[in-house]
């Protein structure tokens, strides 16, 4: 059996999980077991996890719940895995994934894989999956040889599919105990088209931008897209833009469909955090930019002439 760990923000689904639950379906198909998800706390609409893949949906509708901690969700889920017979667990590769990839293979004794972006395969027997090291450099293989495996999914890995119908929901009241964290607030970034390690859209600017006060284009640009607004380090340590927009090694590491990067040098500490983006499109109106290298689009001129073109040219062709 495979389990995915539904999550859920303000109790809506949001698209990495969708994607989650598809890449759980395939992967069941692989494995030749069903696919369950587990919803913890409140959610609108669990049964619909159903038209991604799940045949069923395990829902701990607790209200102590609605506040994510590591601890309580780790505890659930492994128990939740125990009792339905499911020894692969599958968790989106977020700050939410993230705290729990580790204590779900300690608490289950189980092999894991932490950044998965390709589907597993079944070699010699045993559980194979691929995901990128040295900075998105080279793939590596994991093998899990252990009953039990843990895999959290990079986003935009795979394309979120509707294969099926609403899926039965059961609800489960499982003793998780009391956690040791106690949430007093919860202070979200608004306004968003999409987190950036969702976004398949993403235009981003660096110090070619010359100050915040010209930053207005980039965010034409993005809003005619429908995209989601980033940046490079240094911008983000002068104050130019919130810290929640770098995208680089030290920042947030981002794999859309397309990077518009204008006025940003590439430095390798930035590549390390973009280089898995499908298509990258870099301006810059230095041709020595390291950035042109990594490119599958690069437009040497000065950003101010082009930015704004390709704004009122994108508008024009969606008229």
């Amino acid at each position: 059996m495979v389990l995915v760990f539904a999550e859920s923000k303000n109790g809506q689904f949001k698209k990495a999980t969708f994607e989650a639950v598809t890449y759980g379906k395939q992967t069941a198909d692989i494995l030749g077991v069903e696919c369950h998800a587990i919803v913890i706390g409140s959610a609108d609409n669990p049964a619909h996890l159903g038209q991604y893949g799940a045949s069923k949906v395990h829902h701990i509708n607790n209200n102590a719940l609605d506040h994510f901690s590591s601890q309580s969700y780790t505890a659930a889920i492994a128990k939740a895995a125990e009792i339905i017979g499911a020894s692969t667990v599958i968790v989106n590769h977020s700050s939410t994934g993230k705290s729990l990839v580790g204590r779900l293979a300690v608490k289950m004794n189980a092999g894991s894989v932490a950044g998965a972006n390709h589907l597993p395969e079944i070699k010699d027997g045993v559980f194979t999956v691929k995901k990128n090291v040295f900075s998105g450099k080279a793939i590596a293989e994991y093998k899990i040889s252990s009953k039990n495996r843990v895999l959290s999914l990079m986003g935009n890995t795979l394309k979120p599919e509707v294969t099926g119908s609403d899926a039965p929901v059961e609800i489960v009241d499982l003793p998780v105990g009391e956690s040791k964290l106690q949430v007093i607030s919860t202070d979200l970034q608004q306004g968003t088209v999409a987190p950036l390690p969702e976004a398949e859209l993403v235009v981003s600017a660096g110090r070619g931008m010359k100050g915040p006060e010209n930053w207005g284009i980039i965010e034409d640009l993005a809003n005619v897209l429908g995209a989601t607004t980033a940046c490079s380090r240094p911008v983000a340590d002068t104050g130019w833009r919130p810290h929640h927009e770098h995208v680089g090694q030290t920042g947030v590491a981002i794999r859309p469909n397309l990077y518009i990067a204008a006025g940003i040098s590439g430095a390798i500490q930035h590549l390390a955090g973009v280089n898995s983006s499908k298509c990258i499109v870099v301006i810059n109106k230095d041709s020595e930019a390291p950035f042109f290298k990594a490119a599958t689009y690069g437009v040497c001129a000065d950003l101010f002439d082009v930015v704004p073109k390709l704004t009122e040219a994108i508008k024009k062709a969606k008229a």
